[in-house]
């Protein structure tokens, strides 16, 4: 039975965060589109969004060429905002660097990373524990074989600036973004034809993406879509160093922990130790995994963290692919009309900008023109063949 819709679109995306936004600003400036597009966010204020609760770093430091060609694309809207987005736009962009660091046992996952990287245009660097010495003198190389450091093109920014200024520039182009969300999918056999929302609106659509983060999962569930996408709680711990730590790199330590400056403040993380169920609505911050388990490694790493102020801290939702830890990425290879942007397991933000655009092309060309994407399509998680991304922070 057809369902009487109280509006039409062209094109509804669920989820109004940067994967959402990016896609609303790409596909609203080709001339090739001439329709009307929805934007749906059940949290305008963002505060439980992955894109305003991440660490807003972009790397190169990747393991496959397309993931590196993606963030390549997003270097570049960073460093040329005002040519893409048609205002100037202050990102607070810090072309600082990653530094992944190795022991004997990751080297040689780090040096065909690396070679991977160089093959791509990435302009890092391979550095022994001599050379990190005389770069990074606070550093520790105890245990460590190599680092891979990122010379120019990768650093961090400011996500709530880069959010508001991509949503502006949607709306100047004529996309509508409505507070809802999305409650149920309407599908005919092989096509979405809908969605109803909380409030009991009905909007029908011609095209139906999937930008809704942590929660793509259970969005793609709701037109009979398996998707093994989930939330995974990720926090961030504020520190204050009273020793400085000069050109301080992003860094990342073979124990899984992560750290870089903020201001006059450093941020760290490591992964959650239980990784085996969605967080749902918990936010809550596990200050046991810094007291326990990153604070002595960050110790053991920067000697000088051992006299470290815990300032605050912020827990956060990365969308985690369960399948191979790479996004999910094109429409649907039997509802064509049903398109995924879903499970970037930690690095969406920087990719948002090739992500965002290569769906509108879809949706406009048939085809994603600019980058070929086709190994994040979703036939390998209808086959569950993993392409696994090696390099997941």
């Amino acid at each position: 039975m057809s369902v009487a819709f109280d509006e039409t679109y062209d094109v509804v995306i669920v989820g109004g965060a940067i994967m959402g936004a990016m896609t609303a600003y790409y596909l609203s400036r080709d001339t090739g589109f001439t329709g009307r597009i929805a934007v749906i966010e059940r949290d305008p204020n963002f505060a439980q969004a992955s894109t305003t609760l991440s660490a807003a770093s972009l790397r190169q430091q990747f393991s496959i060429p397309e993931n590196i060609r993606m963030s390549l694309h997003g270097l570049d809207f960073i460093r040329n905002v005002k040519a893409h987005l048609g205002e100037e736009v202050d990102l607070g962009w810090h072309e600082g660097g990653y530094l992944i660091l190795a022991s004997e046992a990751g080297l040689p996952i780090l040096k065909a990373n690396h070679a991977v990287q160089k093959a791509e245009g990435a302009d890092i660097a391979l550095l022994s524990p001599q050379a990190m010495t005389a770069r990074f003198p606070w550093l520790n190389v105890e245990g460590l074989s190599a680092g891979a450091y990122g010379l120019s093109g990768e650093g961090w920014f400011d996500a709530h600036a880069l959010l508001a200024a991509t949503r502006a520039a949607g709306k100047r182009q004529g996309a509508t973004f409505i507070t809802g969300e999305v409650t149920a999918i309407a599908r005919e056999g092989a096509r979405i034809t809908g969605v109803t929302l909380a409030d009991g609106r009905r909007l029908g659509c011609g095209v139906l993406v999937n930008a809704a983060g942590p929660r793509a999962g259970h969005v793609a569930g709701m037109a009979g879509i398996p998707l093994p996408v989930e939330g995974r709680k990720r926090c961030i711990f504020v520190l204050h160093c009273r020793t400085e730590l000069p050109n301080m790199p992003l860094l990342v330590d073979p124990t899984g922990f992560w750290i870089r400056p903020e201001g006059a403040y450093q941020i760290c993380g490591a992964p959650e130790p239980e990784e085996d169920r969605d967080p749902g609505e918990d936010f809550e911050v596990d200050w046991p995994l810094f007291e326990e388990i990153t604070w002595p490694n960050l110790a053991f790493r920067i000697p000088a963290m051992e006299q470290v102020k815990l300032v605050r801290a912020w827990a956060g939702h990365y969308e985690m692919n369960l399948l191979d830890h790479n996004a999910v990425i094109g429409p649907h290879p039997e509802v064509g009309n049903f398109f995924f942007m879903n499970g970037f397991s930690g690095h969406g933000l920087q990719q948002a900008p090739a992500a965002g655009r290569a769906i509108a092309e879809w949706i406009v060309h048939g085809r994603s023109v600019s980058l070929d994407l086709d190994v994040f399509g979703y036939e390998r998680v209808a086959a569950n063949r993993p392409h696994a991304e090696l390099n997941i922070i």
